[in-house]
């Protein structure tokens, strides 16, 4: 069965999906400009060997970004999906692994940044539910600025089941919430672990907090009622990183 395939802008996200040897990368179209700093981009490798690349005017691929209103910068391809990875199969014979895990969170715009994030800070993997990922949203390859090609992304049926069985694998979950117990901050960060994120507007859903073993917060100030999903995303995942350095 042939893969569909699908279309990305802007300058990080398709030079990333040229480096990537697993990306298939069906066609490129580029500006006069970019043609020129492409080759910048990776001096040693000629990243468009073996594409078939279409030069055109930057007012002919503003086609490509009309609805959502972004900028192109010259580069615009049309690739295939990764891949699957299986979650299961990955976790075998590993261990001190952190994943984080969004419950219906589906802006693509905050899911390319968190996976931006998660990819800056060393985080092993990124939970979703296969229903609710944009796994084809060029706004989220643009927020993601080429991560999506070097962060593991698991999608999974059903988030309730697979946090479940990652518990049975010794996994602790943390729910974040702004009613957490508990400031983040204040825990050691070791074995394997999840950080659970719910959507902005209801949070993580009732039924999923039967399957978390802490709820946790965020301490920022009173004034300020909570943090966009990726700002905090991007907080807990740099102190993560940043504690495991130290240990």
């Amino acid at each position: 069965m042939k893969n569909s395939s699908f279309f990305i802008v802007g300058k990080h996200a398709v030079t990333e999906a040229l480096k990537n040897t697993k990306r298939k990368v069906l066609r490129v179209f580029l500006t006069e400009e970019s043609k020129k700093s492409i080759h910048r981009v990776s001096p040693k490798k000629n990243l468009l060997k073996d594409i078939k690349v279409y030069f055109k005017t930057k007012k002919e691929l503003d086609k490509y970004c009309n609805k959502e209103g972004m900028l192109h910068q010259g580069y615009v391809a049309e690739i295939e999906q990764l891949e699957k990875i299986q979650l299961k199969e990955f976790i075998k014979e590993q261990n001190n692994l952190t994943f984080v895990c969004l419950d219906e969170v589906t802006d693509p715009r905050n899911i390319g940044s968190i996976i931006r994030s998660a990819a800056s800070f060393n985080i092993d993997g990124l939970i979703v539910k296969e229903r609710h990922f944009p796994n084809e949203s060029k706004l989220m390859y643009k927020s993601a600025s080429g991560c999506l090609e070097f962060l593991n992304i698991f999608e999974v049926s059903n988030i309730n089941t697979t946090l479940k069985y990652l518990r049975d694998k010794n996994f602790w979950v943390y729910g974040f919430d702004v009613n957490g117990e508990k400031d983040f901050t204040k825990i050691k960060w070791n074995g394997n672990n999840i950080l659970l994120f719910g959507s902005e507007g209801f949070g993580i859903k009732k039924h999923t907090t039967k399957y978390t073993d802490f709820n946790v917060k965020i301490n920022i100030n009173n004034n300020v009622e909570s943090l966009n999903i990726s700002n905090s995303a991007a907080i807990v995942f740099h102190h993560i990183n940043q504690q495991k350095k130290l240990s």
